[in-house]
Order: structure tokens, then sequence, then C-alpha cells
């Protein structure tokens, strides 16, 4: 693997770069996913779960994609390329998802462009906003306009909602506009469509605090449950959150490190977009349910109260029937109802255009094509694909497709078998010190020990408690097909694109770029293989092969607790052996074994099924346990206090701190550090 030394558009500055990527970041599921997650699985109690994940997955795995795309200055596929000739896959994999992604998330763009059309003429008109109403009959009001009114009422074009289309191709021509000319545009243009949304939120936020009723709202936002830490749901959930928002494994954030300049900044520019991000999500759910407090209070007020756990709805209810209705609420509702759907605007466009231009760099980088061309056409398949969700059905195929794509072979599947890929069959060690020689502060070995071991064994067995998931949903009759043995068309088709994407990307990996021929490659002769490498290597790979052997054993019939923690230890130890054995002989002088290569990857798969066992185990005793309801007063509780106290000062400190070493690493003009001896 060598530095790329053609030239290569670069970003403006520093600034634009951060911008770009926590634009990335944070995205509609910051807004409506986040705050739903934490109500659903604790309250407050959620957050431990989240920062663990934040600080533990979020930012390393977030350093390693940009260390990859700065060191190779190329998009997720020639970068996996370069990492290793049979990695390529990896990168087109998150790519193609990625452009699935893009074929759906301008039709959000398109529902908030038409309400943001909505409120601009409830304001000229004076009239009140069309879903407006109180009560419960407001409720119903907001429901029937997005599900009825709008998804299904008005003119059609054949079988196409004529308004939705119309503002499919508006989204369209303004991702196109926002990328056309490179990131150094891109890179101006975030100035104006990130802070906007944090500046909004705040306004709304504040807002929320002023109404009466809204320390309600709060209670039910940060009142901790600590029964939900006791499941094994609540932790995946919070898990899940941080992959998927943190746009990990789609290529986004390595194709934009990709054009940084080589001196630049990595590891400090990770951790500051990680906290933007948890910063962005916790602030939009203080806003949420301040204003859905303020909700509830005035309803009730009018003998209508609404409860608030029908309300609050993950996905395009609450953005679309709660949120209206809540807004419909307030006074001058038109103009906060214009606010609020510009910021999701606004919020949804540095993603959309994010993972488009991902998808483009990967394409033009492989090809040699002009972006004029590419960029062109991938509207138009874009707008073409986007047809089948405009339709009567449309929302429906929308859920089930987003599903997927962040289900069990989406993006969480991606990122476990990047982490094994970088971790396991190429220089790991070599993206850490290329991090280190050019950021304000350093990374340790313990980075290595996260990327090659821990994330692994999490993610590992996320993938194969979802894959359990789908296996008891099918024998159900809910997944695939009906309890009648039908096939279910959704579930079918969002299985095939799945299927389909990653046939396409190992199809995509074997033709061959124009950059193929010049591209250099680490100097093999000058590796040599270790007599004690080789019989240490055996050694872990036997080991990890008796660890999945006494799994097995188990699980065919003959149950046994002390077994499966035998198995456990077994595969732990050899996962340890096997990192040892990377970290010592992978010096560029010698190489570990394959050995210890298939016997890491042998360990993390027996270690993660052995997890999976305990923590289903620990669910179904969970489950049958129940615990009254939480009774939510009217103000906050000390420990809801505390819990907000902790995660300010946390997101102020973290933050400080990253501007901190940055001004001091620009005070002392060291833009770039020595490298590590």
């Amino acid at each position: 693997m060598e530095l790329l030394e053609e030239q290569r558009e670069t970003w403006g500055t520093r600034g634009g770069f951060v911008l770009a990527a926590v634009g990335s970041a944070v995205g509609l599921g910051n807004l409506w996913g986040f705050p739903y997650k934490l109500y659903s699985y604790g309250g407050g109690a959620f957050l431990i779960p989240y920062i663990v994940a934040m600080f533990c997955i979020g930012i390393p795995l977030l350093i390693l994609e940009f260390s990859l795309g700065h060191f190779t200055q190329r998009a997720a596929p020639d970068a996996f390329r370069r990492a290793n000739k049979r990695l390529e896959f990896i990168g087109w994999w998150g790519i193609i998802l990625g452009f699935v992604i893009i074929t759906y998330y301008p039709i959000i763009l398109a529902y908030c462009f038409s309400y943001m059309g909505d409120s601009i003429a409830a304001i000229f008109s004076g009239q009140p906003l069309p879903w407006a109403g109180e009560g419960v009959e407001g409720v119903q009001n907001a429901s029937n306009y997005f599900f009825k009114d709008y998804l299904t009422g008005g003119t059609y074009i054949g079988p196409f909602r004529s308004e939705i289309l119309y503002m499919l191709i508006l989204a369209w021509v303004l991702m196109y506009f926002c990328i056309f000319r490179g990131v150094k545009l891109v890179g101006k243009i975030v100035w104006l469509t990130v802070p906007l949304p944090w500046i909004m939120l705040v306004i709304l936020a504040v807002r929320g605090l002023t109404l009466d009723g809204c320390m309600k709202g709060l209670a039910f936002y940060l009142d901790p449950d600590w029964t939900q830490l006791a499941k094994p749901t609540t932790w995946r959930f919070a898990f899940g959150q941080v992959f998927f928002s943190l746009s990990l494994a789609f290529g986004v954030m390595l194709t934009y490190a990709s054009f940084l300049h080589r001196k630049s900044d990595i590891n400090n520019n990770a951790a500051i977009i990680g906290i933007a991000d948890f910063a962005t999500s916790f602030i939009g759910g203080i806003a949420i349910f301040a204003t859905i407090g303020g909700m509830a209070y005035v309803t009730s007020q009018a003998g209508q109260p609404v409860p608030v756990n029908e309300v609050i709805n993950g996905g395009p209810g609450l953005a679309f029937v709660a949120f209206p209705y809540a807004l419909a609420q307030l006074p001058a509702a038109a103009w906060w109802s214009l606010i609020f759907f510009f910021m999701l605007v606004t919020l949804g466009i540095d993603s959309a255009f994010s993972i488009t231009e991902s998808v483009l760099a990967g394409i033009v980088d492989k090809t040699g094509w002009r972006r004029s061309i590419v960029l062109p056409t991938m509207s138009i398949v874009g707008i073409g694909t986007g047809l089948m969700y405009i339709t009567i059905d449309g929302l429906s195929f929308l859920g089930t497709v987003d599903g997927f794509v962040n289900g069990t072979w989406g993006i969480a599947f991606i990122g476990l078998i990047e982490c094994v890929a970088l971790g396991w069959f190429s220089r790991l060690d070599v993206l850490r010190q290329h991090a280190n020689e050019r950021s304000d502060w350093r990374l340790g070995r313990w980075w290595n020990l996260l990327i090659r071991v821990l994330i692994p064994v999490v993610l590992g067995t996320l993938f194969f408690w979802s894959l359990y998931d789908n296996i008891q949903e099918f024998n159900a009759g809910k997944f695939l097909r009906d309890t009648e043995g039908k096939w279910l068309i959704d579930d079918c088709v969002g299985m095939g694109i799945m299927a389909a994407a990653c046939i396409l990307a190992v199809s995509m990996s074997f033709i061959r770029s124009p950059h193929n021929k010049a591209e250099k490659q680490l100097p093999r002769q000058e590796l040599i293989k270790t007599s004690s490498a080789r019989a240490t290597g055996i050694v872990g790979f036997a080991i990890a092969v008796l660890a999945l052997l006494v799994f097995i054993y188990i699980r065919t019939g003959r149950q046994n607790q002390a077994l499966l923690f035998v198995s456990m230890g077994v595969g732990v130890a050899s996962l340890v052996l096997c990192h040892i054995l990377m970290e010592r002989f992978d010096n560029g002088v010698s190489r570990p074994s394959h050995f210890a290569r298939w016997g890491g990857l042998l360990s993390i798969i027996s270690i993660s099924l052995c997890v999976l066992v305990i923590l289903t185990e620990l669910s179904k005793k969970v489950a049958g346990t129940h615990k009254a309801p939480i009774e939510h007063a009217d103000h906050l509780s000390g420990t809801s206090y505390t819990i907000l106290g902790v995660v300010f000062v946390l997101i102020v400190f973290g933050l400080g701190w990253c501007f901190w070493r940055a001004i001091m690493a620009a005070s002392a003009n060291e833009p770039e550090q020595q490298p590590e001896s």
C-alpha cells in the first residue's frame, strides 16, 4: 500500500471538510431516529450504551475510514484495492448500497418540499395549515392529511402522484447543483446548509422550553428506566444508531477524506464530527419533546388529552404527523412549520449529496469518465428509480428497502467486513502511523485492538443476532412469506436488492481500471515469513478451530452452559494470541502467517456466536419480567437533571478539548507531526 502522488482536487479549508462530513453524518435520522429510540429504550438510561458505542465504535471506525481515504486519495473501491487487491469489492458493496439509499432519500426531501409549500401558502393566504386541528381531532387530521390526502390523494401522472414527482425532480436538481463543480463548491455550500439546522434547532429548543407543559415532555425524554439496560435489545439499538448515524461503510467519509490536503488532520477531525453528531441528536430531542410536552398540555387543558406514546412514532409518522400537529398548536403556526421543514431539507440535502458524491467519485475513479457525464446520468437514473416510491404503495416499499439496507445484510455487515479486512488482511499499523503523523493528537496501539478485535466481535454479534431474528420471523410467517406460505413481494424485492448488490460489487471488482496498471503495491519481496510466526500462527488457528467445534457440539442438541463458556474462553485465547502475532510480525520486514489471520477470523465468529447465545437467553429471562410503567411527572427528577448536566459537560468538554488541541497545533506551527519511531 503506497501513497498516491498524483494531483487530486482538495477541500478549500479544513472547516469546509469538517462541515461537509458533519452534514453527511447529521441527517433526518438524527431528528426522528435518535429521539424515538432514546424514548423507547430506557430514556436517559439509553445514553449509557449510546455514549459507549460512539466512543468505542463510531469515532475509531471514522478514523479508520479517514485514514484509508487520505492515505490512498481514492474513493472507496480503489482505496480498498490499494490496501489489498482482493478487497475492492468491499468498497463497491458500500457504494452500491449508498446508491440504493439515494434512490429513496430524495423522496423524503420531496415530502419536506411539499410541506414547505403548504406552509408558505398558509402564510400568504392567512388560512390555517391544512392539517390543523385541536386535541385528538387534530392528530387525526394530521394523520389523514399525510397518509390519505398527500400520499394517495390529489392528481396523478400515470401511476405516480404528480406533486411528489415534481418535488422529487426538484430534490435531484438541487443535489446536482450542490456537487456538479466538485468538493470545493461543496465546501462552500456546507457553510450555509450545516449551520442553518443548528440555528433552527436552537430556536425550536428555546421555543419549546418556553411552552407550558414542556417539562412533562422532557420527563418522557430523559426519565431513566434502568431496567432497560438489562435488555440486550437496548444495547443493540444504541450501537446500531451510532453506526448508521455517522454514515459509516457507505464510502462517504472515506471519499471525503480522499480530497483532504496531504497534511490535514485526521484523528481530531473524526472526534469533532462524532461529538457534533451526538450533540445535534440530543439537542434535537430536547426541541422535539419539549414541543410535544407543550402540545400534550394544551390538549389536556382543552379536555382532549393526546396520548404521547401514540403521537411519538418512528420514521415518517413522527416527522409528518406528530411534528406538524405539534407545530400547528403554536402561535404563527405556518411560520414555525416553514422553519421546521426547511430545517429538515437542510439536514437531508447534506446527507443526500454526500452519498451521491461518494458514488460519483467511485465511478469516476474506476472508469476515468468525466464528472460532467457521470453525474447527469446518475441523476436521471436516480429519478427513474425513485418513481417506484411515489406510487400508492410507495411509502411501504420505501420502508421495506430501508429496513434491508439497515438490516442483517446492510451497512453494519459491511462495517464488520471492513474491520476484518483492514485489521487482519492489510497493514493496519500503517494507517495508524499515517494518521498520527498529521494529527493534533496521536492514536495508541489500543486503536489496533479496537479495530481488529473488539469492534468485529460487537458487530459480529449484531450480525448473527439480526440473522437469528430473521430466521425466527421467517418461521413465524412474518418475513419473506406469510403464515399461508405466500411470498411477501416487498420482502422478496428487498432481499433481491441485497443479493444483487453483493453480486454486482464482486463483478465490478473484476473490471480493470485505467489506474490498475500504474498503481503501486507493497513490495512483497521485502516481506519474509519467519518460522516462529508460522508455528505460533498454526497454534492460534488450531485453538480457534477447537473453539468453533466446541460451539457446534453444544448447539447440536447437547446443551451445556459450562461448555459454552469454555468455547468462548478458548475463542478469546485464540483471538488474543492471533492479535499479538499480528502486532509483532506485521512490521514491514516480516509478515504474520496466514494461519494467524484466519485464526483471528474464526475466533471472532466463535466468540460472536457464544455471546449471541448468552444474550438471547438473557433476553428471554428479561422479557418474562414485568415492571410497572413509569409515572412521568410534570417536572424533571434529580436523576434527569444529572443526566442532562453530564451530557452537556461531555459535549462541551469534548468539543472544547478537540478545538484546543487544534489551536495549540496551529499556534505551534506544527501542521505535520514527526513520524513515530
